[in-house]
C-alpha cells in the first residue's frame, strides 16, 4: 500500500489493529487501506456513542455509518482545528483558540462558538464545552430570529404587528420557540388568514341575504340580490 503516512497496530480479538492515537492518524485515515477497518459499517443505533454525532456522519441518512463517511467527518473535524492532537485529548471542552479561522468555515464555526458562550452568559469563557452546546433552549433564550420558524409576538419592532401575532394565536394556536415562548409558523399565519378571509365572505354574504330580504319586504328589486334565495 503506498501511504505517506506510518500507522501503528496493536494485536487485539486475534488480528492486529490500528492504533489511533494522534492526531495525524485521524488526518491520515483517508490513507488507510480498507482491508485494515475493523469494520466497514455500523449502525446509528444502539451503540454508546452520541446519537446526535452519529445522525451527523451519517451524510445519507440510511441509518448506516460507513468508510467513506468517516473518512469525511474525520477531515472536515481536523480541517477546523490547528492542532488535529486536541481531537485525540478525551477532553470535553475545546479551547476556542484552537479553531483554525483561517478559512470561512473555521471563521464561522469560531463565530458561532463565541455567539454561544455569549448567549449563555458565558461572553469571557475561552473554552466552549459539549455542555455550553447541549441545551438549544438555553443558548436561544434570549435571541429574537433563532431560525426555527416561530415568531413571538415579542420580535416585533411595532404594537400593531404584535397584536396580530397575538390575535393569531388567540384563533387558531400557538407554536413554542425553541426559546420556550409562544409564537406563531408560517402555517399558523396561512391558516388564521385563510379562516379570517372565509369568515369575512361569510358575513358579506349575509349582510347581503339581510338587504335583500329588506327589499324584498318593501317591494323593491336590487342587482345584487338577483338569484338570492
Amino acid at each position: 500500500m503506498n501511504s505517506l503516512h506510518k500507522w501503528r497496530f496493536f494485536r487485539s480479538g486475534g488480528f492486529d489493529q490500528v492504533r489511533l492515537e494522534e492526531g495525524i492518524d485521524l488526518k491520515s485515515l483517508g490513507e488507510l487501506d480498507p482491508k485494515l477497518w475493523a469494520a466497514l459499517s455500523c449502525p446509528t443505533s444502539n451503540l454508546e456513542f452520541d446519537s446526535k454525532t452519529l445522525e451527523f456522519i451519517d451524510t445519507d441518512k440510511d441509518g448506516h455509518i460507513r468508510v467513506p463517511e468517516i473518512i469525511a467527518a474525520a477531515n472536515w473535524a481536523t480541517s477546523l482545528l490547528k492542532q488535529p492532537e486536541d481531537l485525540t485529548k478525551g477532553s470535553d471542552t475545546l479551547p476556542l483558540n484552537s479553531i483554525n479561522d483561517s478559512t470561512p468555515e473555521g471563521a464561522a464555526l469560531l463565530a458561532s462558538a463565541k455567539q454561544i458562550l455569549l448567549n449563555i452568559g458565558k461572553k469571557n469563557e475561552l473554552t466552549i464545552s459539549i455542555e455550553d452546546t447541549a441545551d438549544l433552549n438555553k443558548i436561544f433564550a434570549d435571541t429574537k430570529f433563532n431560525g426555527d420558524g416561530i415568531i413571538p409576538s415579542s420580535t416585533a419592532t411595532d404594537t400593531d404587528t404584535q397584536s396580530v401575532i397575538e390575535d393569531i394565536m388567540t384563533c387558531v394556536g400557538a407554536e413554542e420557540d425553541r426559546s420556550g415562548l409562544p409564537g406563531v409558523s408560517e402555517e399558523k399565519i396561512s391558516q388564521f388568514f385563510l379562516e379570517a378571509k372565509a369568515y369575512s365572505e361569510w358575513w358579506q354574504e349575509a349582510e347581503r341575504r339581510t338587504r335583500c330580504s329588506q327589499y324584498s319586504t318593501l317591494g323593491r328589486r336590487n342587482r345584487s340580490c338577483q338569484g338570492s334565495v
